[in-house]
């Protein structure tokens, strides 16, 4: 008796009956993490400098305008006192 055409789609492929393949990155040390650095296409290290002084510059600039500017408000101020318990200083109202 063949299947029918809706039960072979719910049967495991062969791809999936093959045993599970060992993962390259399993149990790794630092040092054979950079071994693999070797293997990174050349045309990439241009983009990875520039990616990575934009990303420096913009954590310079962020928290050069924390540090220096002083009309920015890193805090709240002012808050009104919360009168009710359940905060956000409004009253309870009876319904």
């Amino acid at each position: 008796m063949r299947p029918t055409f809706s039960l072979r789609f719910l049967q495991p492929t062969r791809r999936m009956m093959r045993p599970v393949p060992n993962e390259e990155q399993a149990a790794h040390t630092v040092s054979q993490r950079l071994r693999r650095l070797k293997k990174i296409p050349p045309e990439l290290i241009p983009l990875g400098i520039v990616v990575s002084f934009a990303v420096g510059a913009a954590c310079f600039s962020i928290g050069r305008k924390f540090v220096v500017d002083k009309n920015l408000r890193l805090s709240r101020q002012n808050r009104p006192k919360e009168e009710s318990p359940h905060g956000h200083g409004e009253e309870k109202s009876d319904h």
